[in-house]
């Protein structure tokens, strides 16, 4: 499914990516993360409470194989990505807040993801070489922390990696839909029913309970569509990062197809949900409550 020349132009993207999210950070952004314990606990509900029992759901409930089994679990335990922000911009939604999530999902990562993998991978009685899971995670943060410090040592530099970072997130689907689909267009044509149900159902009921989540909160609308899409929209690349660092031969390649189709179709079910949110959004939504949340 993936050669070896992907594989290096994945570990570029990634690298790339991960780049733009730190140099979209500053130190004052964890001071108002911080201070503000409310958001925190909502980005890691959402993220690490809701989509891995989601994913959970989903194994337990379809016929899927072991390997996809394994593929959905790891999809479902991710950290929101920055593609989350750019269709939350588009919707309408509070960019501020969604950043805020999908930094807090991203660094607590390191630590919850590979517990929540083992917790839920022990219930599903599947194998996950959590060890691998954990250096992946810790050596991402390296080029987080190098552009935080291009942030910090020239602005405009900052913006530009931020912009190049989030603008690969989308080429990365782009990538995929041009390299990856042709040459694997007879698995995606052999592969069972139920484990497109998986890939497209993640991100579907993950950002309908999200929505019901904000709402049950009394969150302002823009908020609640935010922490929607900010559950829903889960790091695609990442998830396909680490099980190509993690696994190897025909193993990686069949735990690969849910992460590689749902980072094709989550960006077909977030555009169709950016638009129903843009219909919604009316004058009265505009104006954002004093805080964050």
């Amino acid at each position: 499914m993936v050669g070896a020349f992907e594989q290096a132009i994945l570990a570029l993207m990634i690298f790339v990516i991960m780049l733009g999210m730190g140099a979209s950070l500053t130190p004052r952004d964890f001071w108002l993360a911080l201070r503000r314990p409310y958001g925190l606990a909502i980005g890691v509900i959402s993220q690490y409470g809701f989509m891995p029992l989601i994913g959970f759901l989903l194994i337990t409930i379809l016929p899927l194989p072991q390997a996809i089994a394994v593929g959905v679990l790891i999809m479902a335990c991710m950290p929101g990505g920055t593609t989350s922000n750019i269709f939350t911009y588009f919707s309408k939604g509070n960019l501020a807040l969604s950043v805020l999530m999908t930094v807090t999902s991203t660094v607590t990562g390191v630590i919850l993801i590979p517990i929540i993998l083992v917790l839920y991978a022990t219930a599903l009685d599947l194998e996950i070489p959590r060890e691998n899971i954990i250096i992946t995670l810790v050596l991402l943060l390296v080029p987080v922390a190098i552009g935080m410090v291009l942030r910090k040592i020239n602005a405009n530099v900052g913006a530009v990696t931020e912009f190049f970072g989030s603008a690969l997130a989308l080429f990365f689907i782009l990538f995929l839909m041009i390299s990856w689909v042709p040459r694997n267009w007879q698995f995606l044509l052999s592969t069972t029913p139920a484990t497109y149900v998986a890939a497209i159902g993640l991100g579907l009921v993950g950002i309908t309970i999200g929505y019901l989540f904000a709402r049950a909160l009394r969150l302002h609308p823009r908020n609640a569509r935010t922490v929607a899409l900010e559950t829903g929209i889960q790091n695609g690349p990442l998830a396909i990062a680490i099980i190509a660092f993690t696994f190897s031969g025909t193993e990686a390649q069949e735990i690969m197809a849910v992460p590689a189709l749902y980072s094709l179709f989550i960006v077909i079910v977030s555009t169709l949900v950016t638009l129903v949110f843009r219909r919604a959004n009316t004058a009265a939504e505009q104006k954002l409550p004093d805080s964050l949340l």
